[in-house]
């Protein structure tokens, strides 16, 4: 049984918004930033569809292709 990913990394933020990698790293370090992560610390689909205000059954639905979408926390 497969689970369901929450944790969204630069490949995921190219994918989802069509620019490169590059660009995923600089918005995976702003979001922590502006959450006050740490370096090990993950940044999760919630948090990246509050910073690009993207609808989350949408992005969820990209990352976890084969899973129903939950309801939004």
């Amino acid at each position: 049984m497969l689970m369901a990913r929450i944790c969204i990394y630069p490949q995921d933020v190219a994918m989802i918004t069509g620019k490169g990698i590059r660009y995923g790293r600089q918005v995976i370090q702003d979001i922590k930033v502006q959450q006050g992560k740490s370096r090990h610390q993950l940044v999760t689909i919630e948090e990246l569809c509050l910073y690009l205000d993207l609808p989350y059954h949408q992005v969820y639905a990209m990352i976890n292709p084969r899973k129903p979408v939950p309801h939004q926390p």
